[in-house]
């Protein structure tokens, strides 16, 4: 019989697995929220715990543990105490997209973009694009150019 049909080897190491935080972040990085998005998802956790009892729904309990693990993991970013002149974290920016229309992005944390239809998360392209820059500069994301019209926290 050929070597090639036969197990060579019985001790095959395992694959490591990476492993993700709740909110999808990899290992080490830093879940972020602003003070507001944590007053939120504070006071939804609050909400859900107020209204359990023995018959809640599996949905429930998941939304529950998984909020606590947010929160739990959290570093909350403040606002800067005076307003700045760069886009950071937790700015809302009103962005000209090339066509001239004007749109609103606030930049949060990973766990806060579904508390906002307007809200990106920082890790996203645009967001990326826009940290650090000023009112009147433009950032590229993949085909689209942005000027950068108002910045607000």
């Amino acid at each position: 019989m050929s070597k090639a049909f036969t197990k060579e080897d019985d001790e095959i190491p395992e694959r490591s697995v990476r492993v993700r935080s709740s909110s999808g972040l990899p290992p080490g990085a830093i879940n972020y929220l602003t003070a507001q998005g944590e007053r939120r998802l504070r006071g939804e956790l609050e909400e859900l715990l107020l209204a359990q009892t023995v018959k809640s729904t599996k949905g429930a309990r998941e939304r529950i543990a998984e909020l606590q693990r947010v929160l739990t993991s959290a570093t909350v970013v403040a606002a800067p105490e005076s307003p700045a002149d760069e886009v950071l974290f937790g700015a809302t920016v009103t962005v000209r997209e090339e066509g001239g229309e004007l749109t609103r992005h606030r930049i949060v944390g990973v766990d806060e973009t579904r508390l906002d239809p307007t809200w990106v998360s920082w890790v996203t392209p645009l967001a990326r694009a826009l940290i650090g820059t000023r009112v009147g500069e433009r950032v590229r994301v993949e085909e689209a150019e942005f000027e950068v019209v108002k910045i607000e926290y």
